[in-house]
């Protein structure tokens, strides 16, 4: 198996984007140019990260304000997990109550990057989501237009991977997502999962670049984003029980990537599952 570190590693380059600060709904408050470098060294067994984020000045005129900041890593956190090609996750180990938790989640594809950051505040509830949208400047490779409701109708079938905190094994398995309209505005969602075939479905609302999953006892919205993006948000954040955090990222038209990261109802951070799914049939 690839090593951590290695994996790591497909990150290297220079990468020119913004830092795009949302409402819950996805629209943008405040988008902040920024320029990433990732730079191995010595043989690639040290990595210095270089972050430049560039904000209008007060006055309204003259040079933007630069805020830099400068790390260099020789190895890894226990809090932060990367797939074969690239892809990651950084996050909260352990959520707790009265304690500020979230994730940040990376996808890489075709000279691009897409992150994306959500946190929740000591309350529960969602204090902050961040899209970063990034791309190498010499390959040109234009944005994905921003993700709708009709994009994802229609049936995917996909390959997943699950990789744990504790480095065992990991499990893969097949995926079928099946998407469609009932009505002008409710979503129905059926996925099977697993050599046992496991099936669950769901029902959203759909309310603009918002669909509301109701149903059950944990509700969860997913809102759709710039870029192909989405994620999918815990209303509230309940650590008493088991709770995923999701985002997703259509890379063509029939080509999409979804990333969970899971903790179980003691708070715990259990696995980081990387889904690679195509579209079948509309």
């Amino acid at each position: 198996m690839v090593s951590q570190w290695e994996n790591f590693l497909q990150n290297l380059g220079e990468w020119h984007g913004s830092f795009t600060q949302l409402s819950p709904r996805g629209e943008v408050l405040q988008d902040t140019p920024s320029i990433i470098s990732l730079e191995g060294l010595n043989d690639n067994k040290t990595v210095r990260l270089k972050l430049r984020r560039f904000s209008p000045n007060p006055s309204g005129v003259g040079e933007p304000e630069v805020s830099e900041l400068v790390r260099e890593y020789q190895g890894l956190g226990r809090d932060i997990l990367f797939f074969e090609n690239g892809a990651f996750s950084q996050g909260t180990i352990q959520l707790a109550p009265y304690s500020q938790c979230g994730a940040e989640f990376g996808f890489i594809y075709n000279y691009r990057r897409l992150r994306f950051v959500q946190l929740y505040n000591i309350d529960g509830n969602l204090s902050k989501l961040t899209l970063i949208r990034e791309k190498q400047l010499d390959k040109n490779v234009p944005e994905r237009p921003p993700l709708t409701v009709e994009d994802l109708l229609g049936e995917w079938e996909g390959e997943a991977v699950t990789i744990y905190p504790d480095y065992r094994h990991p499990d893969s398995y097949s995926t079928n997502l099946q998407l469609h309209l009932d009505g002008a505005d409710h979503l129905v969602n059926k996925i099977t999962f697993g050599s046992n075939g496991t099936v669950i479905s769901s029902s959203a609302r759909i309310d603009g670049s918002v669909l509301h999953f109701n149903e059950s006892d944990s509700p969860v919205q997913v809102v759709l984003l710039p870029d192909g993006g989405s994620c999918t948000l815990p209303v509230k954040a309940d650590f008493r029980k088991p709770i995923f955090f999701e985002v997703g990222w259509l890379v063509e038209p029939d080509l999409r990537f979804r990333m969970i990261r899971s903790y179980n109802d003691r708070g715990e951070w259990v696995s980081l599952t990387l889904v690679t799914e195509r579209k079948v049939s509309h």
